[in-house]
């Protein structure tokens, strides 16, 4: 493997051991990161909708577990297409395990055989369509998938690289696997056209393969013509088959897969385990975000029809208080943080007295309108109602979104306190999109 890997290699374990630091990486079933898979996979939290969703990607987490505690290297092969990656991969296996084909697209699916020969050592080869199949996108991204969770990348070529196999190249190697470049079909070749061919390979491949990794093979050597005279001197050609010729990179991937197939295994699993732990709080903090949004607005709804309506000044404020408090408590019940009265109530007043130092002028309108009511004997509803709701609206908006930040936090309002967190809320609402569309809301109601 290069340097290079071998650091990325090292970056990834790091990565790995601050996420579960009280075990080792590799272990009998998997260790540390089997119990993460399996953590994962069992894991009660997670709402079923989510689990449904990414279905496909529970899937591969159970196919590397599986992978971890038979201790498997999943090797992928790859190439353009007729480079000859099945016949490569049915080389190796030494059966026909692999369908080959002269058209394009042979290999419409991603398949995954033992590696028969080498069964001590655990490798598995994953034969993949090909990456420039005219058409063929749909495939190519299926390759990059198998890439994905596959722990070393055999790319195979049959003459020098062309521009879309250098662009393949260097974007398998940004996966972080381990690549060998491999001459398919050398045996075309001349000793001096073969020892060209393969340093013009190792340009190619410089900082992202190393140089002994660039091999040579034959995976289906053309037949060699014998001609024979009989007695009457008539010359009789007859061709006779030539084995395989790709003893040196079986070798190897048996070396790679006996010294770091555990590591490779175990690390490239636990990264997709936490990039789907992280895909599945992501779901599940959206989907909690959509129903706190439905909470916020039946409050805001709820708030400002009865502020507006609410001809008795003093009791419009209790009024909004109780209901901002009870919303707090709804919103704790999302996130799964459960909040009592008194405690919502706390938070309510803690939010509110942020938002009077932010937005005293706003208030002041407020509690203007409010008086305005009640001196005028509420006939100034009409004029003043809209108003004053839509403030009530605006402050609810802003009272629950603080609130989902102090829950989405465990609690906590953060490093910065209370009052940078509400600051951020109100920079980063659009408060005349809100109040505009409390009005029309409240006005509606009203005509009813």
């Amino acid at each position: 493997m290069t340097d290079g890997w071998r650091d990325r290699l090292r970056g990834l374990t790091r990565r790995f051991h601050r996420a579960a630091p009280d075990a080792a990486a590799v272990d009998t079933r998997g260790g540390a990161v089997g119990a993460s898979l399996r953590g994962l996979l069992d894991d009660p939290a997670i709402p079923a909708d989510v689990r449904a969703a990414m279905a496909s990607d529970f899937r591969r987490v159970e196919t590397m577990l599986e992978r971890i505690e038979h201790e498997e290297l999943h090797v992928a092969v790859f190439g353009r297409v007729s480079a000859g990656k099945s016949a490569l991969g049915n080389a190796l296996l030494g059966r026909d395990a692999f369908a080959m084909g002269v058209l394009h697209g042979t290999t419409t699916e991603a398949d995954a055989v033992r590696l028969d020969e080498a069964a001590h050592a655990g490798l598995v080869l994953i034969d993949t369509p090909g990456i420039n199949e005219l058409g063929g996108e749909a495939r190519e991204k299926l390759a990059f998938d198998v890439a994905e969770v596959s722990d070393l990348i055999v790319f195979v070529a049959d003459g020098d690289l062309t521009r879309d196999e250098r662009d393949a190249l260097r974007t398998l190697a940004a996966t972080a696997r381990p690549l060998l470049l491999v001459l398919n079909k050398s045996d075309r070749y001349n000793d001096d056209e073969r020892d060209g061919l393969l340093e013009r390979l190792r340009e190619h491949a410089a900082g992202l393969v190393r140089r002994e990794d660039v091999l040579a093979v034959a995976a289906r050597p053309a037949p060699r013509v014998v001609i024979e005279s009989d007695a009457r001197g008539v010359e009789h050609r007859t061709s006779e088959p030539r084995p395989a010729d790709v003893a040196a990179l079986k070798a190897r991937l048996i070396a790679i897969a006996e010294r770091e197939g555990k590591a490779l295994a175990a690390i490239h699993a636990g990264l997709f385990a936490g990039k789907l732990t992280d895909q599945v709080n992501a779901r599940i903090a959206g989907a909690r975000r959509d129903v706190a949004s439905g909470v916020i607005r039946q409050y805001c709804i709820a708030k400002s029809v009865a502020v507006a309506l609410n001809p008795v000044p003093v009791a419009d404020l209790l009024l909004a208080g109780g209901l901002d408090a009870a919303m707090v408590v709804q919103l704790s019940r999302v996130y799964g943080l459960p909040l009592t009265r008194a405690e919502s109530g706390r938070l309510v007043v803690v939010i509110s007295t942020q938002l009077a130092a932010l937005m005293g002028a706003v208030w002041g309108v407020q509690l203007v309108a409010s008086a305005l009511k009640g001196l005028s004997g509420g006939l100034s509803v009409v004029v003043t109602a809209a108003a004053q709701g839509a403030l009530g609206w605006y402050a609810t908006v802003l009272i629950g979104r603080a609130a989902e930040r102090y829950l989405v936090s465990g609690k906590s309002w953060g490093e910065h306190g209370a009052k940078r967190a509400v600051a951020d809320i109100v920079a980063s609402l659009d408060r005349d999109s809100i109040l505009r569309e409390a009005r029309e809301e409240i006005l509606r109601r009203l005509r009813k």
